[in-house]
Order: structure tokens, then C-alpha cells, then sequence
């Protein structure tokens, strides 16, 4: 009998592995030399620069090679999928599946975006009585309630028109604004509807942008729990085809309890409630967890994803599917890395020819029963499921397979599951449980994301990735600096969270996962702290010795100065290969350099800083939503290629601070090149300087050259030029 065709193949990029092993080969032997030259010198009886620096300066050289080092583990089987969705069963034998939007703030996450998300999700092709999305909105708005009613009252017209048109744009704002969103050209019924449609979707957005404007947001730090199935009918004025009177997804407005004096756990604990209310009424297997501004853009995601999910092979051990995140609002400077190539071209293909890539917390199809642990299968004893999972009884009966809630919907709701929607929703319903501990969605870290996936790894779970050729989901990026820095502030922390807390990858991984795996989350939680602290030393401790004519490099003509000359250059060139091979240029090379700079030396130093304070007991953990709302001046700037430097002081003395310091030393050293000639010993600290301040040039024009609003302002410029001298005061004390 012949064997099932494969729903889903696997290829490995052969070429790629071979260049990325002889280069991680080469380098390695490159990196013993540069060591070997180091710690000779410590060895030596007369030192002509002060040990200290050199000891830095080393120790800054061997972070950035050790972090290097884990991310080989990336590059060591990179490889890439291929699904068959029209080989997965008929409808009826699909599993269902439940979606998980989160929301927080309905100022800096505005309404219209987070529903339209929630139309686009509500339009996924897949059987519809078998897909139920449901809203988490932390911050308990009447402004939110209301557009998911209104969003359910649109979703009446637009649901059909999707259906019956094959529309792939399922998310209505961008479909409305494309300008070839048009698959049925010249077909006059097709363009009426449309204008049907579309006027029906401007009347659904001005009640929802009317609701902003005369409504209240509420206390998003103290309000009860609301949960509502969101329904809608229609009067007796309205008119709807027959053929448009299908059935809806399951749409679930939940709000969970929150007081001042509760931990909430942000995100993950939202997470959470939803697991454990949506576990009550429709219990599917699987969920797809989205971001309240990451719309769904191809409707076929989910079967998709069932391609992996119902493949016996590897079905029992798969905890999910992960699609990369993708944003529809870069332009094609791309000047703050939106992108974040690195991440979903590179990083996340290497982890998945290992054992799967990072949870990443927003476009992934995970299996419900990974989250629960062990505890359905290995534990019988009621009393021990109540300690873990909490008392509700209604919730303990979900945990098996075969509960299926019948009453969720209509009348029935508020009899038989209000009451208990609601207990699970209560701020109080985690105390002495074993939620986000042990089952759940983990609290240990705010990237709840990146530690629930290392643990599910750790218990022997896997993950597989998928890059379509079409974006499954497009989300909104970041457009200013503001926004960026502390998005990478919060990432920061989260990540080194991880990295020093007792389930540290390094040594909690390699006993429970291969070595190569623990590499990569390695690499992942530590590259705040083991970039940061290099980084600050090496544009600050080589251009002080520059200025004082001391040299901290071997001299051109020694044999010692091509080592790091190739470790400069393999490094260059290993990521502008990277950058070219992934559809990248050199202008994104460039701003990648730039970016990575900019983050290590504010964002990614704060955030690190964060956790060593919490780890202190000196600091709270917090959690800032990124702002969603579109500045229009802002964006000008950001579509003509322009950086905006209107942000705090807090990220910008820092890195004006280093410009200027960059700026004096390569203006010094060249001085002093020509006045004493000797170019031999400095050239490589000038270089250094040199290649800093091109790469980050965008910064020196908003010091030196820009007068526009989004120019670094006079004041941060004169705060950093005192630092600068503080800095200089005391270097030079510290080389007398």
C-alpha cells in the first residue's frame, strides 16, 4: 500500500552550511591568535600602557568572541519548509482552533487597528464553527467593548464578501487602501459589491473613531472582570443576501479583573485568563496567539499550519508552528532595522533545523496541551489538578480532550458559564496555583515569549518554522527612535531576565536539550549584557588612548596587526553576506551596523541594567506597551530617510557623548599623526574611530548639519559635550 503524500518537505541549505563552518573554522584560529597576542603581554615584565585598559580592552575582546561563538550555533543546519495545505483532510476532520488577541492600552493601541485585526482573524479560511477569536483587553476600555461590537456588526458583510470573492487581503483597512486589490477586474457585480462593502466599512470606522472621541477609556489598573460573547442581528431595516447568512466565529470579549494590589503579570497573565476561559467555552487544541496590531494577511495560515500539526510523524512532540513577523509600514530606507532580518532570515531558520525556533509572541499556532505540562496525562488525582490548575471544576473537566462546552453561545451563556468565566478571569484565581510557574504561559521573564518556548524545549517539545512566500501576518514597526529604544529597553530586560535567573540556558539547557540549541538561547538572552558592556569600552577606552598618543593595537607593519585586521574584516564581510543572501544591500548592512551600535550602547545597557536592579531588589518589573499611533510629522521624516532624535536624554547623551569623543580622537590622532609621524602605532585606533562615526553619520548630522524638528536639540548636545569632558578629566588622571 503506498504511503500518504507528505504534508509538509524540509530542505537544507548545503552551500550555506559549508560557508558558514570553514568561516566559523577560519575565525575561530583567527581569535586564538588575537588571544594568544593579549595575554602574552600580561606575561611581559615592562608594559608601556597601563594594565587596566589592556585588561579591558581584552576582556571586552573576549565578550564579543563569546558571543560570536554562540551564534554559530545558528548557522550550523539553516533550513527551510515547504507545506501542502490541499492535502490535509476534508473540513469536518480538522481540529478547531481558538485566537488569542491581546490588547492594553486603547491610547497608545488604537481602536480601529485592533479591530480590524480582529475582522481579519474572524476571515482565516477554516471551517467557521470551528474558529473562535477571542479579545484580552487589559485595560478594561467601554471604548474597546464597543468596537468589538461594531466589529461584529461589519463582519456580517465582510465575512461573505471574502468568501464568495476569494479575497486574500482579509484585513478590510489594508485591503481598502491597496491599490490592486482587485481580483475580479471587469467584473461589474464584483465592483458593486466592493463599494458596498467598502461603504459599509467607512460607516463601521467612523462609529469606532466617534467612540474614541466621545468615550472614556476607563481605569486600566482597577476594573472588574467583563467577559461577552459578542453577537448581532439584524433589524428589520436591514437587508442581507440569503447566500450571506453564514455562520460567524465564535467572538469572545474578555477583560480580566486587575487592582492595584494584585500582580497582574502584563501580557503573560492576560495570556493566561484567555487560556483559561476560552479552555470553558469552545476548549480547541490549538491556538493562534496574535498581537493586537499583527493582521492576519493570507487567510490560508491556519491550514498551513495544520500541515505540521496533523503530521503523525512529528505531531505527538510538536508544541507549534511559528510564522516570522512582518510589517506593512517599512519603507525601503528601513533606517531602524524594522525588518529585523537577522532574527526571522537567519536566526530562526538555524534554530529550526535543530529543534524549532523561539516562541515569538505573536504569529504562532501552538497546541493547547503544551501548556498544560505533563499534568493531563500523568496526573489523576483531582485534588493535586485543583492545586495546580486552580479550583474550578468546569476548568479540571476541560483539561481531557473529549469536553466540549455546548452552551456558549446565545441566552445560554449567561446562565451556565458567566459565573465561572468569571472566576477564572479574577485577579485573586492564580494565588496558590501553579499558573505561569509550571503551566501557562511562564512569568519568570516580561519576553514571556522567548521563556515559555525554552521550557516547552526543555521538556522535549519541538517547534517548527514557516516563511511563505506571502506574509501570513503583517504588524505595525516602529518608526521613530522613541518608540525603538524602548521597545529595546523592555526586550533588553526581558532577555537578560533569562540569561541570569536560575533557568540560565548555558547551564540549565544542556542536560535537557542538545548543546547547539542551548548555544542559540544562549545567545539570545545574553546578547544585551555581552554587547553592551564590549561595545561601551571599545568607543571609548581606544579613542582616550588615541588622544593621548597611546596605542592599544599592534603596529601596522607587525604580523599581529593582520590578525585582527581579518577578524575585522570576516566579521564585516560574514554579515554583509548574510544581509546580500537574504534580499538585503548594503545601505541595510549599513543601518543594521547602525542600529546594533545605537541599541548596545542605550537601550540594550539600560535594559540590562533593569535586570540587575530587579535582581537587587531595587526595581519593579514594568511593562510599556510600544506606542501604535502614528505621528504624521514623524512619519514624513521616517518615508524621506531622516532618523528622529526627538527622545529622551536618557538615550540620546549617550550616544552623542560617544560622537563626540569619536570626533576629537580622529581629529586629534590625525593631528598628531602628521605633527610626530606616527602613524604605524595609532592608524588602527584612528581606523576604529573612523569606521564609528561613518557608520553612525546620521547621528553627526543631527548634531552638526539638520535644523529641522527632529535635529538633536542644543541641550542634549551640551550635556553630552560635559560628559565628554567629565570623561576626558578622569581618563586622563587614570593614564598619568
Amino acid at each position: 500500500m503506498d504511503s500518504p503524500l507528505p504534508l509538509h518537505v524540509c530542505h537544507v541549505n548545503n552551500l550555506s552550511v559549508i560557508i558558514n563552518r570553514l568561516h566559523a573554522l577560519l575565525h575561530c584560529i583567527a581569535i586564538g591568535f588575537l588571544i594568544y597576542y593579549r595575554a602574552s603581554y600580561l606575561l611581559q615584565e615592562t608594559r608601556a600602557i597601563p594594565i587596566i585598559l589592556w585588561l579591558l580592552v581584552f576582556a571586552s575582546e573576549l565578550l564579543l568572541s563569546f558571543i560570536w561563538l554562540l551564534g554559530r550555533a545558528y548557522l550550523w543546519r539553516p533550513v527551510s519548509r515547504t507545506v501542502f495545505p490541499e492535502r490535509l483532510p476534508e473540513d469536518d476532520k480538522l481540529p478547531a482552533i481558538d485566537v488569542f488577541i491581546c490588547t492594553a492600552d486603547p491610547e497608545k493601541e488604537p481602536a480601529i487597528g485592533v479591530m480590524n485585526t480582529v475582522l481579519s482573524a474572524m476571515a482565516l479560511d477554516y471551517p467557521v464553527d470551528k474558529l473562535h477569536v477571542y479579545l484580552s483587553d487589559d485595560g478594561g476600555s467601554p471604548i474597546t467593548l464597543h468596537g468589538m461590537r461594531e466589529a461584529c456588526r461589519f463582519a456580517k458583510w465582510w465575512l461573505p464578501f471574502c468568501r464568495r470573492y476569494g479575497i486574500k487581503t482579509i484585513c478590510p483597512q489594508a485591503y481598502f487602501s491597496e491599490a490592486d486589490s482587485d481580483d475580479y477586474f471587469g467584473d461589474s457585480e464584483f465592483m458593486v459589491e466592493k463599494k458596498k462593502i467598502k461603504e459599509k466599512y467607512e460607516m463601521f470606522e467612523e462609529h469606532v473613531t466617534k467612540a474614541v472621541e466621545d468615550g472614556e477609556y476607563g481605569n486600566s489598573q482597577n476594573h472588574s472582570t467583563i467577559i461577552e460573547i459578542i453577537q448581532e442581528t439584524f433589524g428589520e431595516s436591514e437587508t442581507i443576501r440569503q447566500a450571506d447568512l453564514v455562520e460567524m466565529p465564535l467572538l469572545v470579549y474578555v477583560s480580566r479583573e486587575k487592582r492595584p494590589e494584585h500582580l497582574h503579570h502584563f501580557k503573560a497573565g492576560a495570556l493566561n485568563v484567555l487560556l483559561r476561559v476560552s479552555g470553558v467555552i469552545s476548549n480547541s487544541p490549538y491556538i493562534l496567539g496574535l498581537d493586537c496590531d499583527m493582521y492576519c494577511n493570507d487567510p490560508t495560515s491556519a491550514r498551513q499550519a495544520m500541515c505540521f500539526h496533523l503530521d503523525p510523524k512529528i505531531s505527538s512532540s510538536l508544541a507549534f508552528v511559528q510564522f516570522p513577523q512582518k510589517f506593512h509600514n517599512i519603507n525601503k530606507y528601513d533606517i531602524y532595522d524594522g525588518r529585523f532580518r537577522s532574527a526571522y532570515c537567519v536566526q530562526w531558520q538555524g534554530m529550526d533545523g535543530l529543534k524549532g525556533p523561539v516562541l515569538s509572541g505573536t504569529g504562532y499556532y501552538i497546541k493547547r496541551e503544551s501548556l498544560y505540562a505533563d499534568f493531563t496525562h500523568t496526573v489523576n488525582d483531582i485534588s493535586e489538578l485543583k492545586d495546580t490548575f486552580g479550583k474550578s471544576n468546569v476548568l479540571i473537566n476541560s483539561l481531557h480532550q473529549s469536553y466540549k462546552q455546548n452552551n456558549a453561545n446565545g441566552e445560554n451563556f449567561s446562565n451556565v458559564l458567566q459565573e465561572e468565566t468569571g472566576v477564572l478571569a479574577s485577579c485573586s484565581y492564580e494565588h496558590q496555583t501553579k499558573w505561569g510557574e509550571e503551566v501557562g504561559i511562564l512569568y519568570q521573564s516580561v519576553s514571556e515569549d522567548l521563556f515559555t518556548g525554552f521550557i516547552l524545549h526543555c521538556k522535549g517539545w519541538t517547534s517548527t518554522y514557516l516563511t511563505p512566500f506571502r506574509p501570513q501576518f503583517l504588524g505595525t514597526s516602529t518608526t521613530n527612535l522613541n518608540d525603538l529604544l524602548i521597545q529595546g529597553t523592555r526586550w533588553g530586560s526581558g532577555l537578560t531576565d533569562v540569561g541570569l535567573s536560575r533557568f540560565c540556558p548555558l547551564l540549565y539547557g544542556p542536560s535537557r536539550m542538545s548543546l547547539l540549541q542551548s548555544m542559540c538561547y544562549g545567545e539570545l538572552s545574553f546578547f544585551p549584557l555581552l554587547y553592551c558592556l564590549p561595545l561601551w569600552c571599545l568607543a571609548t577606552l581606544p579613542q582616550l588612548c588615541l588622544l593621548n598618543g597611546i596605542s592599544l593595537y599592534p603596529e601596522v607593519s607587525s604580523p599581529s596587526f593582520i590578525v585582527f585586521s581579518f577578524i575585522f574584516i570576516s566579521a564585516i564581510c560574514k554579515h554583509l553576506q548574510e544581509v546580500i543572501s537574504t534580499g538585503g544591500s548594503i545601505y541595510a548592512w549599513r543601518n543594521e551596523q547602525r542600529i546594533w551600535m545605537i541599541k548596545s550602547v542605550t537601550a540594550h545597557f539600560y535594559g540590562s541594567m533593569d535586570t540587575i536592579l530587579k535582581l537587587l531588589g531595587l526595581r519593579k518589573a514594568s511593562f510599556l506597551p510600544t506606542n501604535k499611533v502614528l505621528d504624521k510629522e514623524q512619519v514624513k521624516r521616517y518615508e524621506m530617510g531622516q532618523f528622529d532624535f526627538q527622545t529622551s536624554s536618557m538615550f540620546l547623551v549617550p550616544m552623542v557623548s560617544l560622537m563626540i569623543l569619536n570626533m576629537a580622537a580622529l581629529l586629534c590622532g590625525f593631528i598628531r599623526i602628521i605633527a610626530v609621524g606616527n602613524w604605524d602605532k595609532l592608524f588602527p585606533q584612528l581606523l576604529l574611530s573612523l569606521y564609528i562615526l561613518i557608520i553612525n553619520f546620521a547621528i553627526v548630522e543631527g548634531m552638526i548639519v539638520r535644523k529641522d524638528k527632529g535635529r538633536i536639540s542644543p541641550s542634549a548636545i551640551l550635556l553630552s559635550s560635559v560628559f565628554f569632558m567629565i570623561f576626558l578629566f578622569f581618563g586622563s588622571i587614570i593614564l598619568m
